[in-house]
């Protein structure tokens, strides 16, 4: 969809900040949030999670100093915490925070959530069957994951395109929509983008040279370790007697792997750095669909808090 500058001027402005991991969102944004009076949003599918802060890379308070965020340490690592949910729940700190007379900033890597806010897309309430869960479940157990992933591939192909072979929620979640509605994933995505966005959402994306961006990634990864990545996770499964679903999480389920001894921890390091390297070239690819969004050099700092802070003026949006 694409949005009618005309139609939004008289809509309230919400500033997105997005990229691939490492790319240095959490410190431009933190940067914006000060020179504009705003407040920031999280769109991590991840630091949504209470206690799983190190392999998150979850700001810390000093980090944050002053600036509210929204959507950080929400849900528990057990619970399972849908895209519907989080629009509805970004949706209500956004006007929390315009009713403060203040700038709301969604800053994050994942896709979908940023996606359901630009293209206010629609989510219908679909009751699952908890009892075809556990089947697909058990289907993995018996049969592994590529298994269920190339079902869910014939099913809706353009759909597993999106998704990591390794993501096994993601995976059961296009079987699950079709096993409930009849209609595919994407049928559903199709049919959902029908409304027009409630805000006029102004979106950058942070693009660093390959290379530079996967030496950030390697060494966010050392120092993942060298901070407590291991007793993180060990003292997430002590805490927790039903085992996180969230621990499906990238970093978390190779320290998992670790701990079982199914890996060494050379193994476990090189893999989790060579995951999220792949992460990474996936979120790059998932947000270059988007034809409005404003890339900048990832770099350059001080000129893109700049040009966001620039950007908030009406008068500059209507100019782009």
């Amino acid at each position: 969809m694409q949005i009618k500058m005309q139609d939004n001027f008289n809509k309230a402005k919400v500033i997105v900040i997005c990229g691939p991991t490492a790319s240095g969102k959490t410190a431009l944004s933190i940067e914006v949030a000060k020179k504009i009076n705003g407040e920031i949003i999280s769109c991590d599918s991840m630091q949504i999670y209470k206690d799983m802060n190190i392999g998150t890379a979850k700001p810390t308070k000093e980090e944050m100093g002053k600036i509210k965020h929204y959507l950080i340490d929400y849900v528990l690592p057990t619970e399972r915490y849908s895209v519907a949910e989080y629009k509805k729940d970004a949706k209500k700190a956004i006007k929390e925070v315009i009713e403060k007379g203040k700038t709301p900033i969604i800053v994050g890597g994942t896709g979908l959530y940023v996606d359901s806010l630009i293209y206010e897309i629609e989510y219908p309430e679909i009751k699952f069957d908890e009892e075809y869960r556990k089947k697909l479940e058990k289907e993995v157990e018996e049969e592994g994951l590529e298994k269920l992933y190339e079902k869910a591939k014939k099913i809706d192909p353009i759909a597993i395109q999106k998704i990591s072979k390794t993501d096994k929620k993601r995976i059961q979640r296009v079987l699950e929509i079709y096993h409930a509605t009849g209609k595919t994933k994407t049928e559903q995505e199709i049919i959902s983008r029908q409304k027009e966005p409630e805000y006029a959402y102004k979106v950058y994306g942070l693009l660093w040279d390959r290379q530079k961006l996967y030496d950030r990634i390697n060494l966010r990864v050392d120092i993942m370790i060298e901070q407590g990545l291991i007793e993180e996770v060990k003292t997430i499964l002590k805490k927790y007697s039903e085992f996180p679903t969230a621990m499906q999480g990238l970093g978390y389920k190779e320290v998992v792997q670790y701990l079982n001894k199914e890996i060494t921890k050379e193994e476990m390091i090189e893999k989790i750095k060579q995951e999220t390297r792949r992460y990474a070239k996936r979120q790059m690819t998932w947000f270059r669909k988007n034809k409005q969004t404003i890339w900048l050099n990832a770099e350059d700092k001080q000129n893109n808090i700049n040009i966001i802070s620039e950007g908030i003026s009406w008068k500059k949006m209507l100019t782009n």
